[in-house]
């Protein structure tokens, strides 16, 4: 069974999008999105600076739409494979939705684009940032980030705790960190999935009445505690709320290793998935598609898979 994984905020990079629009339909793909999320994707994905595409605003439109198109790209070389699911990293979460059919692309851009924008404000209302904890008891983790008003955000697995909070205690930590562990700044805008994004939770909500919204048709996981949902309103519900709550994408990679993951493929902007699967489903083949030049592994663990299990 190969999964697909859908990346989150912090896996851009500048120019990220400059190989796939060599392609005239892909290009136009981009600027139609563009015009649905009011964002110049085709700008920022091959001009724009690591600093620009940081501003919350602009990255979580700009990556979902990578995604989007790549998962796109990845099903026109393969038109007869078989996804065995899908699931996405926090804002990844309306690509996988997405890809499974709960929402229609341009509904789901325009989700992305209103979570952004709320999320956004949510930040700006107070200095705070996200940092990564490598290593360490995750339970020793916890209490230790804890003590400087830090909260868990991303439980990553493979031995990566993500913690958010004020930037001033996020200095500290990274002074006194738990023996044994490493703390690594990260290149976000805010202290997503805490407490800090209630009012993002509370707009958003309000947005996400005007959807059209139908059951998935592939299984798809939540980052909520992992499990496999079948509503698609029940998963359009805890996308909402898991703006303010913590990516248990930890639970999720369980949950794959339980359906029997043969394979992941990440979708671009790739990268950072594949990585968390290496050290969470050991032994298991995983494909980034960074570029259009990465589709054919991807559809080649495809084949692998459909071959064994002929």
């Amino acid at each position: 069974m190969i999964v697909v994984a859908c990346p989150g905020q912090g896996s851009q990079t500048p120019g990220f999008l400059t190989p796939w629009l060599a392609d005239d339909a892909s290009r136009a793909l981009v600027e139609r999105y563009s015009q649905v999320t009011g964002v110049d994707l085709v700008k920022h994905g091959t001009e724009s600076d690591a600093e620009t595409i940081r501003d919350t605003a602009l990255a979580q439109p700009l990556i979902v739409a990578a995604s989007l198109l790549a998962l796109r790209a990845l099903r026109e070389a393969a038109p007869d494979a078989v996804i065995g699911g899908i699931a996405g990293h926090s804002v990844g979460e309306a690509a996988a939705a997405a890809g499974a059919g709960i929402l229609s692309d341009d509904d789901a851009l325009r989700f992305v684009r209103s979570r952004a924008l709320l999320m956004a404000q949510a930040a700006a209302a107070a200095s705070t940032g996200m940092s990564a904890v490598l290593g360490g008891d995750p339970d020793a983790v916890i209490q230790h980030i804890t003590g400087f008003g830090l909260e868990p955000a991303n439980f990553n697995g493979g031995g990566q705790i993500v913690v958010a909070g004020a930037l001033d205690a996020l200095s500290r930590l990274s002074e006194e960190p738990l023996r044994g562990t490493r703390v690594v700044p990260l290149q976000v805008a805010g202290a997503f999935h805490t407490h800090y994004m209630e009012p993002a939770r509370d707009g958003l909500a309000a947005e996400a009445t005007g959807f059209t919204v139908n059951d998935p048709t592939l299984p798809i996981w939540t980052n909520s505690d992992g499990s496999p949902v079948e509503s698609g309103e029940r998963f359009l519900d805890l996308m909402v709320r898991q703006v303010a709550a913590p990516v248990r994408w930890d639970l999720c990679m369980a949950s794959f290793e339980a359906a029997g993951i043969t394979g992941l493929i990440e979708l671009t902007p790739g990268g950072a998935l594949t990585g968390l699967a290496k050290r969470g489903l050991k032994g298991v083949p995983a494909v980034a598609i960074k570029t259009p030049d990465d589709v054919p592994a991807a559809v080649e663990l495809l084949a692998a898979t459909a071959e064994s299990n002929a």
